[in-house]
């Protein structure tokens, strides 16, 4: 019997995780598309290192995640980027309690991103993304107070409107 790599094990955290107590209907739409958008990424990015690349899991992941590229396009999603940036400007100590991944992936002057779904810390290494990594950023999207930020009143909801409201302006 095949033992189980550490990157299954990075799988069985993410899926350990509830959103019971929250109430993910009430987030702001825009930060609720990310939030799920980023869980989506880190399900790939670790479902094709503890998984054959042609798993039923992998290819269903996939779908669902080429369909949202679409997704990302409609209402306010496409100024997510620019919100983040905003964020590091205006409101540095809220830009530093976000998580990891957005502040990566969506940092105007990071290599980091989504390459074909994956996360993918450096383009440049063959290595692949160290398993703490996503321990980490599992753990950091799971955070209550980040969970509460997330609501359309919370913290980042009304810095997201505020941000909109500069942009038409």
């Amino acid at each position: 019997m095949e033992a189980e790599n550490e990157y299954v094990g990075a799988m069985k955290h993410l899926y350990e995780r509830s959103l019971m107590m929250e109430n993910p209907s009430d987030f702001h739409t825009v930060l609720r598309f990310y939030f799920m958008d980023a869980l989506a990424h880190l399900d790939y990015s670790i479902g094709v290192l503890a998984y054959n690349i042609m798993s039923v899991k992998n290819e269903l992941s996939r779908e669902h995640l080429r369909w949202r590229v679409d997704e990302a396009e409609k209402g306010d999603r496409p100024l997510f980027r620019a919100f983040i940036n905003w964020l590091e400007d205006h409101h540095p100590e809220k830009h530093e309690a976000l998580p990891m991944v957005w502040q990566l992936v969506y940092d105007r002057q990071n290599k980091v991103g989504y390459r074909s779904f994956r996360i993918v810390l450096d383009p440049d290494s063959p290595r692949p993304t160290p398993v703490r990594f996503f321990l980490d950023a599992t753990d950091e999207f799971f955070d209550n107070g980040f969970l509460k930020s997330l609501y359309a009143e919370g913290s980042l909801g009304r810095l997201f409107e505020e941000f909109k409201a500069t942009r038409a302006s």
